[in-house]
């Protein structure tokens, strides 16, 4: 079964997922990954050339529509970037058979439009949250049965016992940045009163507002060259995240639990989905339960140390690169055979890159202008893909009047 995954790059959790998926396929399977952008990091690109892969940078629409039209499957790896909506769109893509598997969860922006949703053969998310999002949520049946999970979250490969040694240690690897990260993270920690400094892994931009909360109970430890190495030294995994974060397999929390780290996280669709209060790790509904909790799992490390067991062994078991890539194979077989059809993106997201961003806001909710940093999928970041785009100047207009 030969398919071409369109992607916009290979970077980051999808490039893992992939890499890992790469290394565990069935000889039926041969991939063809399409980026529509130059890797700034050739890791995972690499990796997935060494498990077999082909891989083609930057195509012209010409080179692309060719490698698609040769194609069984056609795989989109959905997220709300830019020249993603640019290659549907405008690329008059051939018919196809058509797979869209999602790496947002869609239950805030960027949210997924419900048509979307219904048009290819399957639409897959990462994690069973998504399947409570609006993109589902007034869907007909038809379409509802032809939507589906298939994690991209993995664990590491080797096992890891927890020690009373590292029950104790309290760690956050992740985005460290409000993006991301709960702005109470650091008020449960205070709270807590750990004897020891919790450490923060991940690299942080030297304007950050999180930096304005250093503090002898933290230490921003920077970039992890080798997160297993720092993961294999934590017992408890501080995993806060703000209730809007659009994550959904979650990489950084499945591969500390299967390292035998137990995860205290707030109770948001993608962590509770993961996470099984008492048994692999807490979830607490609010600032002061998780302090309490924290202050407990301190307190308590031989609790915590069966409870790791408990969390090593549930990924193990649910989260593995085999299980995803045996069930994405079953899908491309049901598929394989059906007729390939043409859908009409245009109809779907809109014919514009300022609809392009729209479609992913849920309505007119938005920013005026596309100034400040062009961090991914915001109103600055398509923006600057499509510089001096009339619709731009309409979309700051129609704001404005609204």
């Amino acid at each position: 079964m030969r398919i071409v995954h369109l992607v916009a790059h290979l970077g980051g959790g999808v490039g893992k997922a992939h890499s890992a998926l790469c290394g565990a396929d069935g000889g039926d399977v041969r991939r063809h990954y399409v980026l529509l952008e130059q890797p700034r990091d050739r890791r995972y690109v690499d990796a997935v050339i060494a498990a077999g892969a082909e891989v083609t940078v930057a195509p012209t629409p010409a080179e692309a529509r060719a490698l698609i039209a040769a194609a069984d499957i056609l795989q989109v790896e959905w997220w709300n970037h830019p020249k993603l909506y640019e290659a549907l769109v405008r690329w008059d893509l051939p018919a196809s058979c058509t797979v869209f598997w999602s790496h947002v969860s869609g239950l805030r922006a960027p949210f997924i439009p419900p048509a979307l949703v219904s048009a290819p053969d399957r639409f897959l998310f990462t994690s069973p949250c998504s399947l409570a999002g609006p993109a589902v949520r007034g869907l007909p049946d038809e379409a509802r049965q032809r939507v589906g999970v298939v994690n991209s979250g993995f664990g590491f490969g080797s096992s890891a016992r927890p020690s009373l040694r590292c029950a104790g240690r309290v760690g956050y690897l992740g985005t460290v940045d409000f993006s991301k990260l709960s702005r109470d993270f650091f008020t449960v920690v205070e709270r807590a009163g750990a004897a020891e400094p919790v450490s923060l892994w991940g690299a942080v931009d030297a304007d950050s507002e999180v930096l304005a909360h250093r503090s002898q109970a933290v230490r921003f430890e920077g970039h992890a060259a080798d997160p297993e190495a720092v993961l294999r030294q934590t017992g408890i995994f501080l995993y806060l995240l703000q209730p809007e974060h659009f994550g959904t397999a979650e990489n950084a929390l499945v591969e500390a639990m299967s390292l035998g780290c137990v995860p205290l996280v707030f109770d948001n669709p993608a962590e509770r989905a993961i996470v099984e209060h008492g048994r692999t790790g807490f979830v607490e509904t609010s600032v002061d339960a998780a302090a309490e909790r924290l202050r407990w799992m301190l307190a308590n490390p031989g609790e915590v140390m069966t409870m790791g067991v408990a969390a090593a062994e549930a990924m193990a078991a649910t989260r593995s690169p085999r299980q995803s890539a045996q069930q994405l194979a079953a899908i491309y077989r049901e598929v394989i055979d059906r007729p390939k059809r043409r859908i009409d993106y245009a109809a779907l997201l809109g014919a514009t890159p300022a609809l392009w961003y729209l479609s992913t806001q849920g309505g007119w909710a938005m920013d005026a202008s596309p100034l400040g940093p062009a961090r991914k999928g915001t109103l600055a970041h398509f923006a600057q893909s499509f510089p001096g785009d009339a619709s731009f100047a309409a979309l700051r207009t129609k704001a404005a009047v609204a």
